[in-house]
């Protein structure tokens, strides 16, 4: 993880996002809201997933939740203290509330999501008061690519 967790994004950003925007693809594959997500530490990938909601019957199986998951699981802590997560769409209220739970360090999000985005577009960067952790994050990264994903997806369906 770089020094200043609130950098603007780089190439290392664009890498781990190019992982979630595949992982969306597959998602939108299998007839999934094209969201992907990847959870980072210390330069390798300890999570990753993609919205299940329609497959799992769960309305909780959005791609950041599935992905947080499955890093806790594989090092065996419900803290991913260090890690960033990478998700191709700004995260919803639910999974922000996920992220502070899990005591996540930085997200690094694609496209806004400006009707249920708990990031930028609904709390315009800020935070609820009283949670008991905060994490950085930087947004718009590959932003474009994200979002034709989804037009793509929902042009198809309509």
């Amino acid at each position: 993880m770089r020094k200043n967790p609130a950098a603007p994004p780089d190439a290392e950003d664009r890498r781990w996002m190019g992982r979630a925007l595949r992982l969306a693809k597959d998602a939108a594959g299998r007839g999934e809201i094209p969201v992907g997500a990847v959870v980072v530490y210390q330069g390798r990938v300890i999570g990753a997933g993609s919205n299940r909601t329609l497959r799992s019957c769960d309305p909780t199986a959005h791609a950041e939740i599935v992905a947080l998951r499955r890093a806790a699981r594989a090092i065996g802590n419900h803290r991913l203290i260090g890690t960033t997560l990478y998700v191709t769409l700004e995260p919803c209220l639910m999974c922000v509330g996920a992220m502070v739970h899990a005591r996540v360090a930085r997200l690094v999000h694609g496209a806004p999501d400006p009707k249920v985005g708990a990031i930028s577009s609904l709390m315009s960067g800020g935070y609820l008061a009283g949670l008991n952790h905060r994490f950085a994050s930087v947004g718009a990264v590959r932003a474009e690519e994200c979002a034709v994903l989804l037009r793509r997806f929902f042009s198809a369906r309509r």
